[in-house]
C-alpha cells in the first residue's frame, strides 16, 4: 500500500536531486528519507530511484509516481482542508426533517441563530410527519428529525420507538381545543372534550388524528369527523367558518391567526413531547450538534 508520507518524500527527492536536500526541505534527516523511500520502493515491488555516485534521477516507475502523486496529494490537502472547515464549523451541510407546526416556530428561530453564529454551515428542510421523519432519520435520509409523542400514547410516553436514537427534549405541548368566536363555550376559561361530544370535528394529521379519537374515547364518546385535513390554517379556517370544532397543539395555534375561531383550555390536559432526534455517532457532527443546540434555545424562548 503506498502511504501519502512516501509519496511526499519521492516528490521532494525528485524536485532536490538528493536524499540531503529532500531532508532539508521536509525538515528531517538524511537517513530519515532513505528509510522512507527504500519502504516506497519495497510497497511498489520495483526501484524508483537509480543511484550513481552524487547523482539521483528517476526510473521509468519513479517517474510515473511522481506524477500521480501530485494529483493525489493535492486531492488529499484539498480534502484535509475540507475537513477541517466542517470540523470548524466553516463548512457543513445538516439535512432537517421536521413536522409543519414546528417548521413555522422553533425552526426559524433555530436556523437564523444558526446562520448568525457559522455562516458557513448550510440546512435543507423537508416536512414529515412521525413516524415517517423517524424512518427517514433511521434511513440516512436526514440528520435530524423534529418528532413529537403524546403522554396518554401506548407504553407511557412513546414505548421504546427511540431507544437507538439520540433525544434531545425541546418542549412539552399542550392540546388546546378549538371552536367558532360564538360557540356557546367560546368564552370559557376551560372546558372538558366530554362537553363537545355532540359537535361535527375537524380532525387534523393521521397521528394527531388518532390522538383524537383516542381522547374522546376515554371520555366516553366516538368523534364525528366530518372534515380531515394535514393543513392547521385550513383546520383553524373550518372551525372559523362555524363547521365544527377540532382540538389542536398550541405550537399549531401559534403561527396561525384564528379568524373566527378561539382556543379553549383543555382539561385534564392533554399533552404532547417535542424532540430532536439523531443517531448517536452522528450527534458528535459538530454542525450536527450546533444545531440541535440551537433547536434547544428556541424552545427554551418564550
Amino acid at each position: 500500500m503506498i502511504e501519502a508520507r512516501h509519496l511526499r518524500v519521492l516528490r521532494a527527492v525528485a524536485a532536490t536531486g538528493s536524499f540531503s536536500a529532500a531532508g532539508r526541505e521536509l525538515g528531517c534527516t538524511q537517513p530519515a528519507v532513505s528509510q522512507q523511500m527504500k519502504a516506497l520502493e519495497a510497497s511498489v515491488g520495483t526501484p524508483l530511484l537509480i543511484r550513481s555516485g552524487r547523482e539521483m534521477r528517476l526510473t521509468q516507475a519513479g517517474e510515473a509516481l511522481v506524477r500521480h502523486a501530485v494529483g493525489i496529494l493535492s486531492g488529499l490537502t484539498a480534502a484535509e482542508e475540507e475537513v477541517a472547515a466542517i470540523a470548524g464549523l466553516r463548512a457543513g451541510r445538516v439535512r432537517l426533517v421536521s413536522f409543519p407546526s414546528g417548521s413555522s416556530t422553533l425552526v426559524p428561530t433555530a436556523l437564523a441563530a444558526l446562520r448568525a453564529a457559522h455562516p458557513g454551515t448550510r440546512v435543507s428542510l423537508e416536512e414529515a410527519e412521525p413516524p415517517n421523519s423517524v424512518e427517514l432519520l433511521r434511513a440516512g435520509d436526514c440528520d435530524i428529525a423534529l418528532a413529537f409523542r403524546y403522554e396518554r400514547a401506548a407504553g407511557g410516553a412513546g414505548g421504546e420507538e427511540w431507544d437507538d436514537l439520540v433525544v434531545r427534549p425541546l418542549l412539552t405541548d399542550r392540546l388546546v381545543a378549538l371552536v367558532p368566536e360564538r360557540h356557546r363555550l367560546a368564552r370559557a376559561q376551560s372546558l372538558a372534550i366530554g362537553e363537545l361530544a355532540r359537535e361535527p370535528w375537524i380532525a387534523g394529521c393521521p397521528r394527531c388524528r388518532g390522538q383524537l379519537v383516542e381522547v374522546c374515547e376515554s371520555a366516553g364518546f366516538t368523534p364525528r369527523i366530518d372534515f380531515a385535513t394535514d393543513d392547521y390554517p385550513a383546520v383553524v379556517g373550518l372551525v372559523g367558518a362555524g363547521l365544527g370544532v377540532a382540538v389542536l397543539p398550541q405550537l399549531a395555534t401559534e403561527s396561525v391567526r384564528p379568524r373566527g375561531a378561539r382556543a379553549v383550555t383543555l382539561e385534564p390536559a392533554v399533552r404532547r413531547e417535542i424532540v430532536a432526534l439523531t443517531l448517536p455517532d452522528l450527534a458528535q457532527v459538530p454542525a450536527v450538534a450546533a444545531t440541535l443546540e440551537q433547536l434547544e434555545r428556541a424552545a427554551a424562548r418564550p
